[in-house]
């Protein structure tokens, strides 16, 4: 029967027939915290005791899939930018030691490490509006949430360059042909195009599914363990920097950021 297998603040899983879905709940952004990636990671180690449970969708309520991180609170994410990090972090390899497969159903924006989130997933499923949003050059620092491995994987090193390195932003129809999303949906049907494909996934030998995906994903999460260690260093150092301040100021301002290399 449909009905709530686990809920926080921040996450409400429901698990119908073999499906769970997964729905982050702080729109209208749904901007990360310890606490939501922490809800994630928990409910995706509790699915996978759960012997109904055979896939699972990662979605979320309003207007964007997830925003990343909100630097515009000071008094959080802002306080003590490595320090939050790291507990993030923490939190965020532990999604890549789970063993049932993951579609994230994307609509309208994942930004920074909420594109990273989406990168975890096994597939991802987006409209022809939603962006994907590579945009740590433009804010100065380097790329995190375990991109550096996860994103060379599924687009390839040469477009994972060029993405990380202009700070690109790419909507769903480029996501497609790059890769970045395996199936495009009308506007609006993300989700039930998630759940659909979970549901066939959920129809094969779930045995041979979790067999098949542990060598696909083979290593996987101890290179995003090591991606994340480089990628928090690199963070802590620029974050540091003049052209840091400059980008995530130049961002809350909605303007273009003057960077001077230092």
């Amino acid at each position: 029967m449909p009905g709530p297998y686990s809920t926080t603040d921040a996450l409400e899983v429901t698990l119908d027939d073999s499906v769970a879905v997964l729905e982050m709940r702080k729109p209208p952004a749904n901007y990360f915290d310890e606490e939501l990636v922490r809800a994630i990671a928990t409910a995706t180690h509790a699915l996978d005791h759960e012997p109904r449970c055979r896939a699972l969708v990662l979605c979320a309520a309003g207007r964007h899939f997830c925003a990343g991180a909100d630097f515009a609170d000071t008094e959080g994410f802002g306080a003590d930018k490595s320090m939050t990090a790291r507990r993030i972090y923490e939190q965020a390899a532990r999604l890549f030691e789970t063993r049932k497969p993951i579609i994230a159903a994307v609509q309208g924006a994942a930004v920074g490490g909420g594109l990273g989130l989406a990168c975890a997933a096994d597939f991802r499923v987006a409209d022809s509006d939603a962006r994907f949003v590579a945009n740590f050059s433009r804010l100065g620092i380097h790329q995190g949430f375990g991109l550096s491995a996860t994103l060379p994987n599924i687009v390839g090193k040469q477009t994972a360059a060029d993405l990380l390195m202009r700070g690109a932003t790419i909507r769903g129809d480029e996501a497609l042909r790059v890769g970045l999303v395996d199936r495009l949906a009308g506007s609006g049907e993300q989700r039930a195009v998630a759940v659909a494909w979970a549901r066939e996934l959920a129809e094969a030998a779930p045995l041979a599914v979790s067999s098949i995906r542990s060598t696909l994903r083979a290593g996987l999460a101890e290179q995003v363990r090591a991606a994340l260690d480089h990628e928090l260093a690199e963070q802590s150092r620029l974050w540091r920097t003049q052209d840091s301040a400059e980008g995530i100021a130049a961002s809350l301002e909605r303007r273009t950021p003057t960077f001077t290399g230092s």
